[in-house]
């Protein structure tokens, strides 16, 4: 496998980006051999710098739906970027899709759009706030938000100050919630929630239905503002905010990633409940208004109604669960999935550094299978069951290789020396 431009680019990039690249999206912690730079991504595939072909359950961590590059909602995004993209006012366009998200999302009366799932998350935690007059702000501990100081999980550059009415309560535990509720007393503005438990490098959790409703009780009895962040869930578990699954209506939802099908675009939507509080903050982006990203929704969003990309995705998703899951039993490797099938996430029994999970993801790259070692992924409408069928191909070699070569297996440097200082904290 070719990899000499990708070497060149990175190590241009350090010369003129912070650790190369930034963010989420960096390889820092990912295995040596994980491609940085990519040229294309076409359906369910992309290409690195380098030409190698891979089958990606990553979906550009989440905004590929549909699959990349889908002609139906390019054709839209290339007519409107013809007439105008970001312009002195919003196009029609954003009153149209404000229209669109509120009718298929059962809790929302109003919708407001940004850039990033940090954008809207920021706006729920200052629209609670608005709305109730309130300052703490509950998220379960070790839940990912977005990258402002508030909710980072990295803390340089972040002071006291812009956490102190942020506190923590523990996914699924109705009476962490309740004593979180309890020491916040009257000063409570929000509960955030992610749909499912969807944390970084351990095992997903489906949401309690009796947390979920406990959470929306308290809500109701202290007139805090139940927000769910479904930026990285939203339309992949329903065709509604995903805790309409499990009968829980939040007052705020936020939204990002898949529903303009990559483009970029995120949404913040809201119940009457919050309306005057919406209605009260300033909030706003040059680009935020642009029409481009918002008739490539339109259309997804029309895909997503009229199509069954969604039941499509869960037989896939479950054609890979047991494939993989018989394709371990025959190794005699313990090996987890965990989360909703169409957004897996797969580790290793007794892997407390992950070697083992590098190891595999590394030959799954190996075979043109470009999967992560501690993040959960996604699958997309473009996949198909040959595409399912090759993965567990590939994951049968993979898990025999692991296997005959664990004892000479070492642990990725920069995640154990993180492992090591979370551990001296």
């Amino acid at each position: 496998m070719k990899r000499d431009i990708d070497l060149d680019l990175k190590q241009r990039a350090q010369q003129v980006l912070p650790n190369g690249v930034y963010g989420h999206e960096s390889t820092l912690l990912l295995p040596e051999t994980y491609p940085q730079f990519f040229s294309k991504a076409e359906g369910a595939y992309l290409w690195d710098a380098d030409g190698n072909k891979y089958l990606d359950f990553m979906c550009a961590y989440g905004p590929n739906l549909l699959g990349y590059a889908d002609p139906r909602v390019n054709e839209v995004a290339i007519a409107q970027l013809a007439k105008g993209d970001a312009m002195t006012g919003p196009s029609p366009a954003m009153v149209e899709l404000a229209e669109t998200m509120t009718d298929m999302v059962s809790h929302a009366d109003w919708a407001m759009f940004c850039k990033n799932g940090t954008d809207a998350t920021t706006m729920a935690k200052t629209i609670a706030r608005a709305q109730t007059g309130k300052r703490i702000i509950l998220v379960a501990a070790g839940a990912y938000h977005g990258a402002a100081p508030w909710c980072t999980p990295m803390p340089a550059g972040v002071i006291d100050e812009d956490r102190a009415y942020i506190q923590t309560y523990d996914y699924n535990s109705v009476e962490s919630l309740e004593a979180a509720v309890k020491t916040a007393g009257d000063d409570l503005a929000g509960i955030f929630a992610t749909p499912f438990k969807h944390d970084a490098f351990t095992d997903q959790a489906l949401p309690d239905p009796a947390y979920a409703k406990r959470a929306r009780e308290l809500c109701d009895q202290t007139g805090a503002m139940l927000i769910v962040d479904d930026i990285r869930a939203g339309f992949r578990l329903a065709r509604d905010c995903s805790w309409e699954l499990i009968g829980v209506r939040p007052d705020l939802s936020t939204w990002g990633k898949s529903f303009a099908n990559g483009l970029p675009i995120s949404a913040l939507l809201g119940s009457d409940r919050a309306r005057e509080g919406a209605a009260a903050i300033y909030a706003t982006g040059s680009f935020w208004f642009s029409a481009v990203p918002m008739v490539a929704a339109l259309k997804t969003l029309q895909i997503l109604r009229e199509s069954d990309y969604l039941e499509h995705m869960l037989a896939l998703g479950t054609q890979l669960r047991g494939g993989l899951q018989d394709a371990a039993a025959s190794t005699g490797i313990g090996f987890r999935q965990t989360g909703p099938v169409q957004m897996p996430l797969f580790l290793f029994d007794e892997d407390p550094d992950f070697r083992v999970g590098f190891a595999w993801s590394e030959a799954m790259l190996r075979r043109g299978i470009y999967v992560h070692p501690w993040h959960n992924m996604f699958l997309c409408q473009a996949m198909t069951e040959a595409d399912i069928a090759q993965t567990i191909a590939a994951a049968r070699e993979a898990f025999v290789e692991v296997k005959d070569n664990r004892a000479a297996l070492e642990p990725h440097p920069v995640v154990a020396a993180m492992f090591s200082a979370m551990a001296a904290e």
